[in-house]
């Protein structure tokens, strides 16, 4: 039992080394999301109108629900009439850890 908590305590301690980094997300998000998706998440509404969607608000209930790994996919690869965004695969991370603090 002491093992496992030694095990437990060091993994823990190092989980800083692959947290994601919220601010880092905000500098890649302001670079290639808000033209699109707004400084807060909120659609900019001439693209909306121009693309003929609607998009949600990055804070919505519905985009918050879903999983890192999926908003990660969405990001890089895109959704529906969004293009894909290969450039930020290496900041999908980051910017997933942005979006999270868009939550209404």
């Amino acid at each position: 039992m002491k093992k496992l908590f030694i095990l437990a305590f060091a993994l823990g301690s190092f989980s800083w080394l692959s947290a994601a980094d919220t601010a880092a997300g905000k500098a890649a998000y302001d670079v290639s999301c808000k033209k699109c998706h707004g400084a807060d998440g909120t659609p900019v509404a001439a693209i909306a109108k121009m693309m003929k969607v609607e998009m949600r608000h990055l804070g919505d209930k519905a985009v918050q629900a879903k999983p890192d790994a999926e908003l990660k996919k969405e990001t890089v690869d895109g959704i529906g009439k969004m293009k894909a965004m290969p450039q930020v695969a290496k900041d999908a991370d980051n910017i997933v850890a942005f979006m999270r603090t868009l939550k209404k």
